[in-house]
């Protein structure tokens, strides 16, 4: 059975757009363990609560004190997306600037990692860099703000106050309102899913909590790798989680195919979750399968009643750059 390293995390979007029609123009969500429990638009401009633990523990003053934050902030990022279009010569079309900060906090060890960083359109443009407490520029058009921060000593000392100091007391806090939430186990929905007889077999898990999960396959009780392509653990819209992991067995008889197995393992719970593959527990389209995965898209909709705020992720995946989109529900 794996140990999962039990760290609890606090992070902050920010995302102002322009160009995009009914969607507002900024927006901004605090997240703890990946569960969304505040919000503020520019439309509604107030923040509010997206716990009932939240709304329990923090009284007016905290939510007051936070929308006028959030006013001052957006006005800051709408200039942020004119000084942006200046930089690279753009003038019309849909441009988005977002900033991501936060912390991991460790509880066994004590350890904590700050990151801040901020996009342009998709891509890198400021990046916080926690060993020498500067920031860097993936972009020559960024490097004049570099030079700019860079030269400002207190306030470089007052954001790593902040992210090491500050921030880690703010998650316990949170972590703490919300225990009984952020703190309980639930297991998976597991499925066996196959688009057609000669495409990979994904082992795909649904509904499980918390997002400190593991899945792999197995041939004869060993772990394989080879032909095995893992995914991304994505939020579900009831703040529980999914995520796949695909196998090609397309050499393989299907004779052969009852030696593998899929194992999910969750972090807190003991015992795993194993489906052994067998032809007949496969779902196809054929199957009309009515499992919604969460795609990998690069756009922002508003879908009847539910607003679907995407906010970029940015990875290291084989040494190159990956970006997409993580997907936050909230009732209107």
């Amino acid at each position: 059975m794996k140990t999962f390293l039990i760290t609890h995390s606090l992070k902050y979007f920010y995302t102002a757009s322009s160009g995009i029609k009914n969607f507002p123009e900024f927006v901004t969500v605090g997240m703890v363990d990946g569960v969304p429990f505040s919000y503020y638009d520019s439309v509604i401009r107030k923040e509010i609560p997206k716990q009932d633990w939240m709304a329990k523990n923090e009284g007016p003053e905290y939510w007051e004190r936070n929308t006028q934050k959030s006013i001052g902030s957006e006005q800051t990022f709408k200039a942020n997306i004119g000084i942006a279009k200046e930089r690279f010569n753009q003038t019309g079309g849909v441009h988005v600037v977002q900033k991501m900060y936060g912390c991991e906090w460790d509880d066994e060890t004590q350890k904590v990692t700050g990151y801040r960083q901020h996009g342009y359109d998709g891509e890198d443009w400021l990046i916080w860099s926690t060993e020498s407490n500067t920031w860097i520029a993936p972009k020559q058009q960024a490097v004049l703000t570099t030079n700019k921060w860079n030269n400002d000593r207190g306030w470089l000392e007052s954001n790593k106050n902040y992210l090491n100091q500050i921030c880690p007391e703010w998650v316990k806090k949170y972590v703490d309102y919300g225990r009984s939430s952020l703190m309980r186990t639930v297991r998976p929905s597991v499925s066996l899913l196959q688009k057609s007889s000669s495409s990979p077999i994904s082992c795909f898990a649904t509904g499980f909590y918390p997002n400190r999960a593991e899945m792999f396959w197995r041939k004869d009780g060993e772990e394989i790798h080879d032909g095995v392509e893992k995914g991304e653990i994505v939020p579900n819209n009831d703040g529980t989680f999914q995520m796949s992991v695909h196998i090609d067995l397309s050499s393989v008889p299907t004779g052969d195919w009852n030696k593998y197995e899929c194992v999910f393992q969750l972090s807190g719970d003991k015992e795993d979750v194993t489906h052994r593959l067998e032809k007949t527990r496969i779902l196809t389209n054929e199957s009309n399968i009515s499992i919604v995965i969460i795609p990998v898209v690069a756009a922002v909709a508003v879908l009847g009643l539910i607003a679907v705020i995407g906010f970029i992720v940015y990875k290291k995946k084989n040494g190159e750059l990956v970006n997409f989109f993580v997907f936050l529900y909230f009732d209107c």
